[in-house]
């Protein structure tokens, strides 16, 4: 096995976005005279986008009428406020140089729409550094279809067994195993109390950030240029 080319799930993966999203969705809460919830309660949702916080902050189906209003309230106010309190996980930033020195290029699939996306790469200087970056709404499909992933690899120069694919959500495991892709779980992202990693046969479980350096290592990879 040679990696040339790792792939990063955004929200609970490569960001700490939580800490945002938390606060947009809890502006509109205020907005709307609802109570805001604990931090903790949304954080286990983040990585199942906008309508996910609506559901849980309102208890309304998609099929109300006043859901997607509030929907694209909850956005609005996140692309206004994207990077206030994001940060990249502790080990991220230093996983990037390393991996970039090492000669291995990354990039990013997230199921975030692109106009979200990409202005918080850039916020983070991250953007041009990448790649490739496959939003949500690049493609037709989005996760679990393999569609973005191969998307993905063509930009990166890189053939589906050359990469592998690193997300907090059972979607995303489907999707990097759809693409014949390697995969590995974020156990530093956002769960559900009914997630269990350990049933989504990912190719291994990450603890942090840096521990993808030893799965690398240990499955037969050359990384003497990160001594």
């Amino acid at each position: 096995m040679q990696i040339t080319t790792v792939l990063f799930d955004l929200d609970g993966t490569l960001l700490d976005t939580a800490p945002d999203l938390a606060a947009a969705l809890n502006s509109v809460l205020e907005e709307n005279r609802r109570e805001p919830l604990p931090y903790e309660t949304i954080r286990a949702v983040v990585s199942h986008g906008g309508i996910a916080l609506i559901k849980l902050g309102f208890r309304l189906d998609e099929s109300s009428p006043g859901f997607e209003p509030l929907r694209q309230r909850l956005l609005t106010i996140y692309h206004d406020n994207l990077s206030n309190r994001t940060r990249p996980f502790p080990g991220m930033t230093e996983l990037l140089e390393q991996l970039e020195r090492a000669g291995l290029n990354w990039g990013v699939v997230t199921n975030k729409p692109a106009w979200l996306t990409e202005p918080l790469l850039a916020d983070f200087g991250l953007l041009e550094r990448a790649a490739c970056v496959v939003s949500g709404d690049t493609l037709d499909e989005r996760k679990p279809h393999p569609a973005p992933m191969l998307h993905a690899c063509e930009l990166a120069g890189s053939r589906p067994e050359q990469c592998v694919y690193i997300g907090d959500a059972r979607r995303d495991i489907e999707a990097g195993k759809n693409a014949n892709m390697h995969t590995l779980v974020a156990l530093f992202g956002y769960f559900l109390d009914e997630d269990n990693p350990h049933d989504w046969q990912a190719d291994g479980l990450l603890d942090s950030p840096g521990d993808l350096l030893h799965w690398l290592e240990n499955n037969g990879q050359t990384l003497q240029t990160l001594q």
